[in-house]
This record gives C-alpha cells, structure tokens and sequence, in this order.
C-alpha cells in the first residue's frame, strides 16, 4: 500500500519546481527585453496575464524586480501609463557578471602601469582599511575575550558569513564566504592586507592558517590568547585580595604554549 504523504510530496515538488522554472523565465524575459508590462510577459511567454501577475507578486516580495510606471516618449494618451516590471540590483546580481574579471584586469594594470606588486599591495591595505573603519567601533567596545566574535558579527554584516570559535590556547576566527576569492587567488596581497588589519583590529599577532582563494574550504585565522595588561592584572587582584596570585604563571603557561603551536593548525 503506497504512503499517502509520499504519494502527495511528488506532486507539490514538482508543481514546486515548475513555479520555479516559470518564474526564472518572466526573470529572463525581464532582463532580455528590459521593463516590462504584464501583457507584453504574457504575449512572449504564453501565460495568462493572471498567472504572469502571481508570478511578479512573488518575485517583487522577493526582491527580484520592481514595479514602476512606464515611460512615454512623445504624446501621452488618455489614462495613467501602464506599469512595467523592472529587474532590481539584486535580480541582475543572480545572472553572470564580470565583475572579478574586471577587478583582476584593474590590478594587473596597476601591476604593471602604476607601481608593481607594492602598488597592488597598498591598494590592498587601503581598501581593507576602509572596511575596518566599521569593524573598529565594534571590536574596541568588547570585552577582550569577545572581541573575535564581535569582529566576525561585523565581518558576517558584510557578507563574509564568518564565526569565531575556541581553539586550544586561543580561538580561530573563520570566514565561511569571500566576496573577492576568485581576484584573491590572483592577487593573495588582499588576504596579506586583511590579516594585518585583524591583527591591529585585536591587538595580538594573528595566523591565517587557510583561505578560500587557495581552495580550502573556510578562510580560517587563529587568535592567540593575549597576555593581560598590568592594569588589567591589578583589577583582578583588587577584585579578589583574598585568592593567590597566580596571573604570572598563568600567563606564562599560556604564553609558551601560544610560542609552540603558532605554526601548527589548532583545530
């Protein structure tokens, strides 16, 4: 006897699918022939302007296109102009682009015309720099411990989709995404520029141990633990007089152990 949930799950897949594949056409129809009307999406597609309006509802909550009054040229007729269907940045963001060759034809030019690779290597460091005016506030008003997540909710906010975790003697910070990996296996003076700025973000020598660009998986850096400050030091014993004093060999413990493993991955 057949599963009745199994025997209805086919179907809704693929009227599922099917709504898909219809949607992705009004999508190529819109960037094929530019803004649109529902008429004209009905005529080229052979749908009824009913089922191209359903289609549009789901693709406008979505992002995708945007409705907008159509443009007359010339004389205006009687009534209000008809509104057509727009592809947003987002909907022309979904099809190819050339954007990385176009980046990496940018710094092979500087490479060659402006500088060499220092050129191409101080291009890296101001752009990383701009984007770590965001991060500053951020990471500088966490607690020292929390200043790697703080650094990847702001990293995860521009797209880079990034998480920190504990590590033996420290933490790895790791970047599931990279929005430049194709020009960054080209040019790796991006990923040196970005390591810096981690680095002077969290106050303590970091380790970029994999990335994206070189075809690991994940972008993953490790934080060692830090030494506390002498004014840190004395804020703790202040807050507990009565408890031994056991910072210094703490943090000399933490320290040799940071020394040993700088080179070696600590997942």
């Amino acid at each position: 006897m057949k599963n009745v949930g199994e025997a209805s799950a086919a179907p809704a897949e693929e009227i599922t699918t099917g709504e898909r594949s219809t949607r992705n056409r009004v999508v190529r129809s819109v960037l094929d022939h530019g803004p649109s009307t529902v008429a004209e999406l009905a005529q080229r597609l052979g749908l009824t302007q009913a089922a191209v309006r359903r289609h549009l509802d789901a693709l406008v909550a979505d992002g995708t296109v945007a409705p907008r009054e159509q443009r007359v040229y010339g004389a205006r007729t009687r009534g209000r102009p008809a509104k057509v269907f727009a592809l947003t940045d987002c909907g022309r963001d979904a099809f190819d682009q050339s954007y990385d060759a176009l980046a990496v034809d940018a710094l092979r030019w500087i490479e060659q015309n402006a500088g060499g690779e220092a050129a191409v290597a101080a291009f890296a460091r101001d752009r990383v720099e701009s984007q770590a005016e965001r991060y500053r506030e951020a990471v500088e008003a966490a607690p020292p411990q929390e200043r790697a997540a703080a650094l990847a909710k702001a990293l995860t906010e521009d797209g880079y989709a990034a998480t920190a975790r504990t590590a033996p003697v420290g933490q790895q910070l790791c970047q599931h995404h990279c929005p430049v990996a194709h020009v960054a296996g080209e040019y790796p003076q991006l990923c040196e520029a970005e390591t810096e700025v981690f680095s002077r973000l969290l106050g303590t020598h970091v380790q970029r141990l994999a990335t994206i660009a070189h075809g690991d998986g994940v972008c993953t850096t490790y934080i060692p633990h830090t030494a506390p400050t002498a004014a840190e030091d004395e804020a703790a014993t202040r807050a507990a007089p009565s408890a031994p004093s056991t910072a210094p060999r703490t943090t000399s413990r933490i320290a040799s152990a940071s020394a040993s493993t700088a080179g070696r991955n600590p997942a």
